[in-house]
């Protein structure tokens, strides 16, 4: 953890002639943007994937025709069709499950008041006087819902906010998506036919526009630099999907 201190240590030195006491913030959010460019090849191929995944819908909707009384029979034939283009149902999940480590590694970062026995001096950093370290019961009970740091957490709650709506829309304009939300937004989407082939999904996927907005709850509920992460990379997934889905 303490070489993964230093280099937020250099960004902010780097960041600080034009970010000044907000320098380890602005770094943060520019080590979530090198994250996310690392991961966008992952992300271009996930697109792709599913969009060869909607292609293969009119001849998963046969195979449902075909095998109406038999779900064990229904979901092996869905597995050789995708076997057999080549296409992975869970594609999409990649570049999600490879942010949770730098999340995690913010998270233990500022909640850890030592890096190798010496002081965290992260710990001192803040976000127009908003902590890095502290959460948002913090920024409560020291100025309110309108002092310095609530007004923080107000502004990234609107963030998420503005992008859970976009992506509930998009979601219930696709009756048929659904997929998994990972902590910084990034979703890992599947069509209904994928239903048939993992055990769960098709529950899974009523509730799948509803889960974004629990991205506002880890917002509250981590250090304001973790929560700084997951407001960047959820908002660099709203942009992305328009993007590459378009």
């Amino acid at each position: 953890m303490s070489v993964f201190a230093r280099l937020v240590e250099q960004l902010a030195e780097l960041l600080q002639p034009l970010f000044h006491a907000s320098a380890a913030a602005a770094a943060i959010v520019l080590f979530t943007v090198l994250v996310r460019l690392l991961l966008h090849p992952l992300s271009r191929a996930a697109a792709r994937g599913q969009k060869a995944r909607a292609a293969l819908q009119p001849r998963i909707a046969e195979l449902r025709r075909r095998h109406a009384g038999n779900p064990e029979r229904l979901q092996q034939a869905v597995l050789e069709l995708h076997a057999e283009e080549k296409v992975s149902p869970l594609s999409g999940c990649l570049p999600s499950l490879l942010q949770l480590p730098a999340f995690f590694l913010l998270y233990r970062l500022f909640s850890s008041p030592t890096i190798g026995g010496d002081g965290n001096g992260l710990l001192t950093h803040d976000l127009f006087r908003a902590p890095l370290g502290d959460r948002w019961p913090d920024a409560l009970a020291g100025g309110g819902l309108l002092g310095p740091a609530g007004a923080v957490y107000l502004a990234l709650f609107a963030v998420v906010f503005v992008v859970a709506v976009g992506n509930y829309r998009r979601i219930r304009r696709t009756p048929d998506a659904g997929g998994a939300v990972f902590p910084g937004g990034a979703r890992a989407e599947e069509g209904a036919g994928d239903a048939a082939t993992v055990p769960g999904l098709g529950a899974v996927s009523k509730v799948m526009p509803f889960m974004s907005f629990a991205t506002l709850v880890t917002v509250a509920v981590v250090p304001l630099a973790a929560a700084l992460y997951v407001v960047t990379s959820t908002t660099w997934s709203a942009v992305e999907r328009a993007v590459l889905y378009r």
